[in-house]
């Protein structure tokens, strides 16, 4: 059998390789909703404040996704690094049958659930009728991104990363493509707006599927898929969750915060909303970019688990920090010098950039701290210390920041409620740092004891 990458490549080079294709689709999914956001402010505040309302509700889909895939992904790895080659074809039918399972259950919520829950953040009928309508369309129709992103990962573990951005490239050109379309109503078209920026969104995640589908199909041969094999494995469920649950509170958590986040602005104004909104998106394009380093790593660090090689364990983790320090490094740049610039893409609403131009300047101050704890978390799922990356995943957003956002604004004002950003993400990364040696010390003496 041809040897994996994952043992046999230079571990820069396997993290750098794995990293940039990833990362490009990551930062590919991020532009779905970032361009829905950008074509509705242009076509009236009301549409742009219900799809910022909507968008915590579409991350947590996503989080489920990719946390489930998570889990999926790690047991796959391990299964290869082991040469478990029959368990991994078990494996994957078993990550389609959750991702299927996910939808279902999303889009049940959506459909029973969405003007309720716009309803809790505005009384505006408009604001709630639009986000009813764009929130039930993207979950009704979501099987597309959980197949998706299974897909995704069947192709990371098998060394294949280029894939993902064929499948989200593909994905995100329609949407570009589609959304001016349907929301202004070109080329005779009736003007949709949010329910045509939702309708271009779940198209682009199905033509996304389809690709994926076909690439893993015709490219990927050490797998031998065939649903008539699968055999329901609850334990098999359990090891998948044992680390996808913790990857989906880890990654919905920055969801639950946006939604405490809208209720705290809320009492300044809906334009706060926004916003908060508009920086969350823009920083979410460089935190994409360091999700694809996270993506990347984790299969990378589960197979050499697997595999007993601590020493490229320990690199691929190192390297990963500088990598996804560089990343951050650039965007921070981009943040305080062309703050202005960058919120043009969202309107010129003079009001809007007055509250969002000085949080965006602030709060990205601690991206550099935030990818720190993002990369170390990765290796902690991978190495099964899922426990310390949802402990630092808290700390970071939900039980260092949000009384810190609370207590500033109460006391001084919405601008100051930014400078909480930085100090959460500072004192997590010094804990993750500190999990990190002990983990790494216990690697060490695993692997000595060993030799």
């Amino acid at each position: 059998m041809k040897e994996n990458i994952m043992e046999s490549m230079p571990i820069r080079k396997l993290v750098f390789s794995m990293s940039v294709p990833i990362a490009a689709s990551m930062l590919i999914q991020a532009l779905y909703n970032f361009v829905d956001s950008a074509f509705v402010a242009n076509f009236s505040p009301a549409a742009l404040l219900a799809v910022s309302l909507c968008y915590p509700i579409q991350s947590i889909m996503v989080a489920t996704a990719c946390g489930t895939a998570a889990g999926f992904n790690t047991v796959l790895s391990r299964s290869l690094g082991a040469k478990q080659y029959h368990k991994a074809n078990q494996i994957i039918l078993h990550g389609l049958f959750l991702a299927l399972c996910n939808w279902i259950v999303f889009a049940i919520l959506g459909w029973c659930f969405a003007d309720w829950f716009v309803g809790l953040y505005s009384q505006d009928p408009a604001v709630i009728a639009q986000g009813a309508a764009y929130l039930k369309i993207c979950t009704l129709f979501s099987f597309g991104i959980f197949i998706q992103i299974t897909y995704e990962r069947i192709l990371q573990a098998a060394g294949d990363a280029m894939g993902n951005m064929y499948m989200q490239g593909i994905g995100a050109l329609l949407n570009i493509i589609l959304d001016p379309i349907f929301i202004f109503g070109w080329f005779g078209l009736p003007a949709l707006g949010v329910v045509g920026a939702a309708i271009a969104t779940v198209i682009g995640q199905q033509c996304a599927m389809l690709t994926g589908i076909l690439i893993v199909k015709k490219k990927i041969k050490m797998f031998d898929i065939h649903p008539s094999e699968f055999k329901l494995s609850w334990p098999l469920i359990r090891q998948i969750y044992k680390v996808g649950v913790p990857a989906i509170l880890v990654q919905s958590i920055m969801s639950f915060m946006t939604l405490f986040m809208n209720a705290v602005l809320g009492m300044f104004s809906a334009l706060a909303i926004s916003a908060f909104n508009v920086v969350n998106k823009l920083q979410q394009l460089v935190y994409m970019i360091v999700m694809g380093v996270t993506n990347a790593l984790i299969p990378i660090t589960a197979f050499n688990y697997g595999a007993g090689k601590t020493d490229r364990i320990i690199e691929g983790v190192r390297f990963s920090i500088q990598l996804a320090g560089v990343v951050v490094l650039v965007g921070m740049a981009a943040f305080e010098l062309f703050p202005v610039q960058l919120f043009s893409l969202f309107g010129h609403d003079v009001q809007l950039e007055a509250i969002g131009i000085p949080a965006l300047r602030i709060s990205s101050l601690s991206l550099i701290f935030a990818s720190t704890s993002m990369i170390l978390c990765s290796a902690f799922q991978a190495l099964n210390h899922a426990q310390e990356s949802l402990v630092v995943t808290l700390l970071r957003q939900i039980v260092l920041l949000l009384p810190l956002v609370w207590a500033f604004a109460s006391l001084a004002g919405i601008q100051a409620c930014w400078w909480a950003f930085v100090i959460a993400e500072v004192i997590s990364c010094f804990y993750a740092l500190y999990c990190w040696k002990k983990i790494k010390a216990h690697l060490l003496a695993s692997s000595t004891a060993m030799a």
